[in-house]
């Protein structure tokens, strides 16, 4: 089975995406070689998360996603969206001659297009969705090659065709793409999307298939080796947000961009400086992280060490505290004490004979994922649990320690922290009532400050008295050498309209209008 990072990073999130799923659409026109993919949105029927999974189905036809037959004339083609509290953003291709409806997520996290196939029989998740037929399309070419993408969450696995892609009225030509013949689990089954349409670099895609982008490039189709996101936070409004291939809308960001350079082709990822909660560092970053900018990945994920502070200052209440406060309990002052004597930070639990390597790797290798360790796995192979709460409590603990803090005061502080350790799923809940009073959230990058306020980065669920407030900040843990590891999800890219600069290996950010 095939299998690359892009998934392991990207899905070990999609089950919480899945809590917040929407139904997509697109109009999209042409200029010159640049085309335009524009989502529109519309309120629609919340989903009642009514199982371990958080998915009902509850009052949808889930065999008509309303777009269908919704199609009508505008500057080019617009299709109607439906939108659930701006957690996804969706839009149509073609795929075949005559052209074959699918929606698809715009994934800058992964490489390949996959889609449904006639020939998937025995999942359920396909009778669901639009499942492309080959016998229909003129274009059709047969390839056959086995494929599988491993996702945390689920998967999907079938055969390597080639065919037409129609983005808009763009067309390209002998497209390898993925039909997938099987698709388990109820990953899929309540997705209101039919595939995924990756844009990140073909160094990660599986079977080193041709990127969708890659071949619209190679084929002179937009003018201009840059495509940009824009996606629109305001769900009260009918425009959901834009995708432009071969250029940018200036309509849709403010000032100048910033640009960062890819400093690893795969994702698109970049260098970022330090994060800030409020005006104060964490500390964290600062001798940097990477990130990378990913259009499908609803939130905002990073190391559980600084998701924790960050989930503390707003009052964001998660679980998994118990083992991290008996482990403050039982070796709280011990770590303060030989913090104070100068021992090596990243030596101390392994001293303490709470983790079994050798120091040498950096703090964050060691941290569990929340998902990883769900599933029973470990990011840094380690199934000792203890381990990962010790290494957060060091880190924790050293930051207060510069700020002169007194050893109760630090216990104290910990064991707080220890309450917003963020759920399995990595969701945490905070108080509607209480947005005025938490604090701006902050990333540095490319020498420049992206805030975030708490109308960005909480996502409300619902209206009045039944109305639920979700941190947009998720759990996830890298190991080196990719990682500590940010994902700067929806809830980033919605507040500043994302340049991808192919051309220049390098991604720019600006306040979006």
């Amino acid at each position: 089975m095939l299998f690359n990072m892009s998934t392991t990073i990207k899905t070990s999130l999609l089950a919480l995406f899945l809590l917040f799923i929407l139904s997509p659409t697109a109009f999209s026109s042409t200029n010159g070689g640049l085309l335009r993919v524009g989502l529109k949105k519309r309120k629609t029927n919340q989903f009642n998360r009514v199982s371990e999974h958080g998915l009902s189905m509850e009052g949808t036809d889930r065999r008509n996603f309303g777009f269908y037959d919704t199609l009508r004339n505008s500057e080019g083609d617009v299709i109607v969206l439906k939108n659930y509290m701006d957690a996804q953003y969706f839009g149509e291709i073609g795929i075949g001659t005559p052209p074959q409806k699918f929606t698809v997520v715009f994934d800058t996290g992964s490489a390949n297009l996959w889609v449904p196939s006639s020939k998937c029989f025995l999942s359920v998740a396909c009778l669901f969705h639009q499942k492309y037929k080959a016998s229909r399309s003129s274009t059709y070419k047969k390839n056959g090659t086995a494929a599988a993408i491993q996702y945390g969450t689920g998967a999907i696995s079938g055969v390597f065709s080639r065919d037409s892609v129609k983005l808009g009225d763009l067309v390209v030509k002998e497209q390898d793409f993925i039909e997938a013949t099987r698709e388990p689990g109820i990953t899929f089954l309540a997705a209101k999307f039919d595939g995924i349409l990756g844009l990140g670099y073909q160094d990660i895609s599986v079977g080193k298939a041709v990127p969708v982008w890659y071949n619209m490039v190679n084929q002179g189709l937009v003018q201009e080796p840059v495509f940009s996101f824009w996606f629109n936070r305001h769900a009260g409004e009918e425009e959901g947000g834009e995708l432009v291939f071969g250029g940018v809308d200036p309509n849709h960001f403010k000032g100048k961009h910033t640009y960062v350079p890819v400093t690893q082709k795969g994702y698109w990822q970049f260098d970022m400086g330090d994060v800030l909660i409020g005006d104060k560092t964490t500390g964290f970053c600062s001798g940097g992280c990477a990130a990378i900018a990913d259009s499908g990945t609803s939130l905002l994920a990073g190391p559980t060490t600084i998701i924790t502070q960050i989930n503390h200052a707003i009052g964001a209440a998660g679980v998994m505290s118990q083992q991290c406060k008996t482990l403050v309990d039982q070796y709280g002052k011990t770590i303060i004490e030989m913090l104070l004597s100068e021992a090596q930070p990243d030596k101390i639990c392994s001293q303490m004979n709470l983790c079994t390597f050798d120091g040498s790797r950096d703090v964050s290798s060691i941290i569990e994922s929340v998902v990883d360790k769900n599933n029973g796995k470990s990011s840094a192979g380690l199934n000792d649990g203890i381990c990962a709460f010790c290494e957060m409590a060091v880190v924790w603990m050293q930051s207060q320690l510069k700020r002169n803090q007194t050893e109760d005061s630090i216990i104290n502080y910990v064991n707080e922290l220890c309450d917003r350790i963020p759920s399995p799923m990595g969701e945490s809940a905070v108080d509607c009532q209480t947005l005025s009073n938490m604090p701006n959230i902050a990333f540095t990058i490319g020498g420049k400050t992206f805030d975030l306020t708490p109308e960005q980065y909480i996502l409300k669920v619902g209206e009045g008295e039944v109305a639920q407030c979700i941190s947009g900040f998720t759990a996830l843990d890298v190991a080196p050498p990719h990682g500590p590891l940010w994902i700067l999800g929806d809830v980033f890219m919605g507040q500043y309209h994302t340049v991808f600069d192919f051309g220049k290996s390098r991604v720019g950010f600006a306040e979006a209008a």
